[in-house]
């Protein structure tokens, strides 16, 4: 016990430096839930007249099926945002004072992506208080599946960026690299339209993609569904949150 005591002080410090940021920062806060706001209210009034789901007559309207997929975009912007900081960090020497601390190295890339998973979590979950504007029932979200879900995306997205970011010199590199990275990935999720019915490729596509699992497992949990519905879903996000973890722990190295 006294042995992980230097790697939990280490992770605790950095958790609490990342939400004492986001706190203090009310511009981020407003930004990063207005954009995908006005996304949703603007895309989905725009495609609800015409949208259909294939194979389904009395199927949701575009802004019930957009909205699991906005969620998820919160989640995105916000880790994005929230690994951004480790190259600011990495270049003022605030992190070669972390890892000539004590602890194993793991501990900085846990504290990190521990804290960024946490501020992404804030921005999802007030995002969520507009369920019910797009049709979904507070009181039939299955809330223990969409929290796991929620959980294990942000970590692994927020563990992807860290990766990304301890690479790149940057922040102007940082978002090209994401937003060719990431922002892909949401779009061919099935966020913004369904993929069963599109072109082979683009089906192969979603199913090799994780974001395509994270978006599933949100939109079945707010719609009430069950693990046996979801399992697999939280299973794939499960290892891909514990891989991108892993490297991102591997990535560290002391100065």
């Amino acid at each position: 016990m006294s042995a992980a005591r230097p790697a939990l002080r280490v992770i605790a410090v950095l958790v609490r430096r990342d939400l004492a940021l986001f706190f203090r920062q009310r511009s981020r806060l407003v930004g990063a839930l207005a954009q995908p706001l006005l996304f949703w209210l603007v895309i989905g009034a725009g495609l609800a007249p015409s949208f259909r789901v294939p194979g389904v007559d009395d199927g949701p309207g575009y802004l019930e099926f957009f909205f699991p997929g906005v969620v998820l975009m919160v989640v995105l912007f916000a880790s994005i945002f929230a690994t951004m900081s480790v190259i600011t960090d990495r270049r003022e020497g605030f992190l070669q004072g972390v890892l000539a601390a004590p602890g194993p190295r793991g501990a900085l890339a846990v504290g990190k992506c521990g804290g960024g998973a946490l501020v992404a979590l804030v921005q999802g979950a007030l995002f969520l208080a507009l369920m019910p504007l797009a049709g979904f029932s507070p009181a039939e979200v299955n809330w223990v599946a969409l929290a796991l879900a929620l959980v294990l995306t942000s970590l692994a997205l927020t563990a992807v960026g860290f990766v990304l970011a301890w690479w790149i010199d940057s922040t102007q590199g940082y978002h090209a690299v994401m937003s060719v990275v990431l922002i892909p990935l949401w779009i061919l999720s099935g966020a913004l339209f369904p993929v069963e019915p599109t072109h082979a490729a683009l089906r192969w596509t979603a199913r090799l993609n994780p974001v395509t699992y994270a978006v599933n497992a949100t939109r079945e949990s707010l719609n009430g569904a069950g693990f046996d519905a979801v399992g697999g879903d939280l299973l794939v996000l499960v290892a891909v949150a514990l891989l991108a973890l892993f490297g991102a722990a591997r990535i560290v190295r002391r100065p």
